[in-house]
C-alpha cells in the first residue's frame, strides 16, 4: 500500500501522517520526478515501509500528484443520476472527452473562474501505472498505479456551444482540473469498485455517491480507451460525476465559493473559487 504526492515539485510518500522524499528514501534521484514515480508503482510500497523505518521527512504545500500526464480522459454522463438530472439518454458508449493537461492544479489551489457559468463535478481519477494497447477488461486493474480524486469543473456556456457540442474546451481553462491529495494504491482499498464520494459548496452537500454505481466501471474504461488509443503511465481517466451538479440546481459557483470534495481512503480536496 502506498500514498503517493508531490511537494514542491518532487515526489513524497504519505506515511502515517508524515511525508517523505522518495529520492532520498530509496538513494535513487530519477524517482524524484512524481511521473518518474508513476511509472515504477510497483516499488512505492515498499519504499512506504522503508520510510517508516528511515524516512527523509519533508514539509510544504501539497502540488499535483501526477503533474505532466500526456493524455487525460474525461467521461461524461457514467452515472444513471446524472444522465437522469441532465435528462439525457444513457450512453451506449464511454462519452469520452479530454481535458488538457494544462488545466491540472493542486488540492489546495483557486479555481479561477471563467465567468458566471462555472459548475463542480467531483470525481474519482484512476492513473495509468503500466500502459498498454488493448487491455483485457480482467486484467485493467493489474494497469492501475493508483486512485485519485478530482474535481471536472466546467463552464457549461462554452461546454455546450455550438451543435454538436464540443466539451473539451469548456473543461480545460486553466485550474479547472484540481486532483489530490494524494494518489492512492489500489489495495488500500477494501473494494475499489466501490469507493465513496462527495462534494460541498460553501458548506452545503451538493454531491454525494458510490462508485459502484457507475454505468462504465473502472476495467471497462481503461479496456474500451485502450483499445482506441495506446494508455501511457500517468495517463488519466476522471471516470464522471454523479447527480447534483449546480446547472442541474440552477445554482453555479462564484467568487468566494468554497468547493470541498472527498473520497474514502483518499481524503479531501479545497479549493476557493476567485474571479479572472
Amino acid at each position: 500500500m502506498f500514498r503517493m504526492g508531490s511537494i514542491a515539485g518532487r515526489t513524497v510518500l504519505e506515511v502515517d501522517g508524515t511525508f517523505h522524499d522518495v529520492a532520498t528514501v530509496a538513494g535513487d534521484e530519477s524517482l524524484a520526478d512524481p511521473m518518474a514515480a508513476v511509472a515504477r508503482f510497483v516499488e512505492l510500497s515498499a519504499l512506504s515501509n522503508k520510510a517508516r523505518g528511515a524516512g527523509a521527512p519533508v514539509t510544504g504545500p501539497l502540488g499535483v500528484c501526477v503533474p505532466r500526464p500526456s493524455k487525460v480522459f474525461g467521461i461524461g454522463l457514467n452515472y444513471k443520476s446524472h444522465a437522469s438530472e441532465s435528462k439525457m439518454e444513457l450512453p451506449p458508449a464511454p462519452l469520452t472527452f479530454t481535458k488538457f493537461p494544462s488545466c491540472l492544479v493542486g488540492p489546495t489551489d483557486d479555481v479561477v473562474l471563467s465567468g458566471d457559468t462555472v459548475d463542480w463535478e467531483v470525481e474519482l481519477v484512476v492513473v495509468i501505472g503500466k500502459g498498454g494497447r488493448r487491455i483485457a477488461r480482467e486484467s485493467a486493474w493489474s494497469h492501475v498505479a493508483g486512485i485519485t480524486l478530482g474535481q471536472d469543473i466546467s463552464d457549461r456556456v462554452v461546454q455546450t456551444t455550438g451543435k454538436p457540442p464540443q466539451f473539451s474546451l469548456g473543461k480545460s481553462f486553466d485550474t479547472y482540473g484540481p486532483i489530490g491529495p494524494v494518489m492512492v494504491s489500489v489495495d488500500s482499498f477494501a473494494d475499489p469498485d466501490d469507493i465513496g464520494l462527495w462534494c460541498d459548496v460553501s458548506g452545503e452537500r451538493m454531491q454525494e455517491a458510490r462508485s459502484r454505481d457507475l454505468i462504465f466501471d473502472v476495467p471497462y474504461l481503461v479496456s474500451y480507451l485502450s483499445s482506441i488509443c495506446t494508455l501511457e503511465a500517468g495517463d488519466l481517466i476522471f471516470t464522471g460525476t454523479p447527480d447534483g451538479v449546480g446547472m442541474a440546481r440552477g445554482r453555479l459557483l462564484k467568487d468566494g465559493d468554497v468547493i470541498d470534495s472527498g473520497a474514502e481512503v483518499i481524503g479531501a480536496l479545497r479549493n476557493r473559487c476567485v474571479k479572472n
